[in-house]
């Protein structure tokens, strides 16, 4: 498969299906849960927070929270091969929930049921297949309805601003804040970071002023802290 088709197929089922039948242990994309944790704590304060984790894998992440006290943690994955693993392997944790869903399509959650969203990596994935401005709108518009108002979106991605703020604001109402943390190849935390991860990066309409802060290519993954707000619909007229 050539790096171009390998790209496509992230947006695929099959290509998920295929890889968790042949992936033993379990794998985080971007980052792992010890080093969000402070941010994490920031927007969800409170462990009966309701949480929904999109494109679980077989990450560890879920499991992070609950052990760090969180007590109702809902994660789904397009891929049927996965989530059974996941289910058989958490069988004995009910604070830990798998399910397989499309998070394009959530029917079985209803409207405002969670206080917060987790995402890292999946929308990125639905950006690299096929008719990936459409499914990502519709995956954004979910996100939005199953959220309660005032919920949080957490997206973690390599996403700059000037590339993810546009598709943001054109899917929905959202507040957004922007927090930084460097793409760190071993386990220990930098001694001196390029931004404080629980400090907001200044964020402008267009996102450019991330840029002249932090510059061209930051070497670092990007979150947003989409917070929805149904105030910011305009009214009738």
């Amino acid at each position: 498969m050539t790096m171009g088709a390998t790209t496509q197929a992230y947006g695929e089922p099959w290509y998920w299906d295929n890889r968790y039948a042949n992936e033993s242990g379990p794998f985080d994309w971007y980052q792992k849960y010890p080093s969000l944790a402070p941010l994490i704590k920031l927007y969800i304060p409170h462990p009966k927070q309701r949480i929904l984790i999109v494109g679980c894998g077989n990450s560890a992440f879920s499991e992070g929270m609950v052990e760090d006290g969180y007590e109702d943690v809902v994660s789904i994955d397009i891929s049927s091969v996965v989530i059974e693993a996941m289910q058989n392997k958490y069988a004995n944790r009910a604070q830990l929930k798998y399910i397989k869903m499309d998070v394009r399509q959530m029917d079985d959650f209803q409207t405002g049921s969670f206080d917060a969203v987790i995402d890292k990596g999946t929308l990125d994935s639905i950006l690299c297949g096929n008719n990936s401005r459409l499914n990502a709108i519709q995956m954004l518009g979910e996100i939005w309805r199953v959220l309660k108002d005032k919920g949080v979106y957490i997206l973690v991605t390599y996403g700059a601003p000037i590339y993810r703020l546009g598709l943001l604001k054109d899917s929905c109402m959202w507040r957004i804040k922007l927090h930084v943390i460097e793409k760190l190849m071993i386990e220990e935390q930098s001694d001196s970071p390029i931004w404080d991860l629980t400090n907001p990066v200044p964020l402008d309409n267009d996102g450019r002023s991330v840029e002249e802060l932090l510059g061209k290519n930051p070497d670092v993954h990007f979150i947003y802290i989409c917070t929805k707000d149904e105030s910011l619909k305009p009214g009738p007229k």
